[in-house]
């Protein structure tokens, strides 16, 4: 074998480290964690430790990927690739599974790059930030999540990664925690992301139930699996992709989503997590092709929202909003090519798109530098409908919307559990209110001893009548219970002498061999 052919053998092996992909991210977040707990001092001297763990592990991930791309330049990528077993849903097994194909590999080396890009933009932006290691953690989170979504090879392993992405989005969206706009803004992209993480699980659960698997080559199956089987199955996950890349009429949540720093605004909206769900439509490709309704519902939506971020785009005063509804626009027109059929198209579109909206975002904070007119005015056209120009300005309306039919609900339903917690649940197991809580530190022990509460009564009446019980039968100086104790006291004694000789010692160790064997 030649010097060549030995190289690609070497580089082709390296496919078996495809785990460490994650978990390199999961170890620095693991890291930074432990950092942060043990030494809480935020010290400028700390920052560089801090963020060379976080780029550090983005760095190698992309070396890695790196090789696998020269790799699968002179020999096909493996594809499939199992690297063990991780549980069983039912029948169904779970494996830990990886793909790495002509899609997944560059999608995931894009990955990895943006996000080393960002993290070591980062260092200097966030400089001397009070919440300088919770971001570095998030941000490791996140990029282990994306690289599930975009590597695994099944379902499960795929919503992990899908989770791990919504947890960090939530933490940085909530950033300035202090702030209740930061907060509340959190809340709204955590609540309605969770609709599409519902249709999430619906997919897992068809494909465990209706087909059997949850490895995504067996998903796409043959051609085989009913129409209204594969109906079903490509809705659950085609809602998830809609409400992670803020498709209407999930779009709301997106502009609010710009509460956290701008790095983060960067990698999170502008060029990666947004793209999920396209990324998703296409790891469907073999399974959409076979419903045209369904291709043909992801093509209107993505028609609709690419007009809803093209008119709410032109309005905008600030970069950064006008930035995410160009973001809208163009993730809008990817969704309407996967419904079109052209996936390939959809593909290239998010490569381009990814890295140069992640640039636009890095340099917004710069654009009021660098830009020293005027913002430019709207169209004419747009300025001569006066009724549109207004509806672009208020988003058409669809924020309120979202907010009075999931928001407010939730909230609401939040505050009730509370009160029937306050009012209900405390009292019946004896917590004190809190405007009992100065009374109950001055009340003597004896008073605390007999509880709050219906339960506290109850078991206070209960150990009272049980107290009164062993006074009267085993406490009194008489009595028949009393006579018969003390006489089984005495066989019990004798037992015990009798037992401590060692030929009745080694006959016990001896039967107790007996039962064993």
């Amino acid at each position: 074998m030649s010097s060549a052919g030995c190289l690609l053998a070497a580089l082709a092996a390296t496919f078996k480290l495809v785990w460490l992909l994650p978990v390199l991210p999961l170890l620095a977040a693991a890291a930074i964690a432990l950092h942060s707990l043990v030494n809480r001092r935020t010290a400028d001297a700390q920052e560089p430790l801090v963020a060379g763990l976080a780029s550090g592990a983005a760095l190698g991930v992309l070396l890695l990927l790196l090789t696998f791309d020269l790799a699968a330049l002179g020999n096909a990528p493996p594809g499939y690739l199992v690297v063990g077993e991780w549980m069983a849903l039912e029948t169904v097994p779970v494996r830990l599974s990886f793909i790495l194909d002509k899609l997944s590999l560059p999608v995931a080396t894009l990955v990895a790059f943006i996000a080393w890009l960002v993290l070591r933009f980062s260092c200097t932006y966030l400089h001397r930030e009070p919440g300088f290691r919770r971001y570095f953690f998030a941000m490791s989170l996140f990029f282990a999540g994306m690289l599930l979504i975009v590597l695994a090879g099944n379902v499960v392993l795929t919503f992990v990664g899908w989770e791990l992405c919504g947890l960090s989005s939530w933490m940085l969206i909530g950033y300035a925690w202090h702030r209740p706009q930061a907060t509340a803004n959190a809340l709204f992209a955590f609540l309605t992301n969770r609709v599409g993480d519902a249709g999430f699980l619906l997919g897992i659960g068809l494909a465990v139930w209706l087909v059997g698997t949850t490895e995504w080559p067996g998903l796409a199956g043959d051609g085989s699996l009913p129409t209204v089987t594969v109906r079903l199955l490509a809705f659950g996950f085609v809602v998830a992709a809609l409400a992670k890349s803020a498709q209407l009429p999930f779009s709301p949540w997106i502009a609010r989503a710009l509460e956290g720093p701008t790095p983060s605004s960067a990698v999170f909206y502008g060029s990666l997590m947004v793209h999920a769900g396209v990324y998703l439509l296409l790891r469907l490709e073999p399974l959409l092709v076979q419903v045209p309704d369904v291709m043909a519902l992801i093509m209107l939506v993505g028609l609709a929202t690419a007009l809803y971020g093209y008119l709410c785009a032109l309005v905008q005063s600030d970069v950064k909003s006008a930035l995410i509804f160009s973001t809208l626009t163009q993730v809008g027109l990817m969704f309407l090519a996967c419904g079109l059929g052209f996936f390939g198209l959809a593909a290239w579109h998010l490569a381009l798109h990814a890295a140069w909206r992640a640039y636009q975002f890095l340099l917004a904070p710069s654009y009021m530098h660098l830009v020293a007119g005027a913002a430019r005015p709207v169209p004419r056209w747009l300025a001569a409908r006066p009724w549109l120009y207004t509806a672009a300005v208020q988003g058409f309306w669809i924020e309120p919307l979202a907010r009075s039919l999931l928001a407010r609900p939730t909230v609401a339903l939040g505050r009730d559990m509370r009160s029937l917690d306050e009012r209900v649940i405390d009292r019946l197991v004896g917590v004190p209110r809190e405007d009992q809580a100065d009374d109950v530190r001055e009340v003597s022990a004896d008073e605390l001893i007999r509880g709050h509460g219906v339960a506290g009564r109850v078991l206070f009446q209960v150990a009272d009548r049980l107290l009164r019980l062993e006074a009267r039968l085993l406490l009194s100086g008489s009595g028949a219970l009393q006579q018969h104790l003390r006489h089984a006291g005495k066989y019990m004694e004798a037992l015990e002498l009798m037992l401590e000789q060692p030929r009745y010692l080694m006959l016990m160790v001896m039967a107790t061999f007996v039962v064993i064997l």
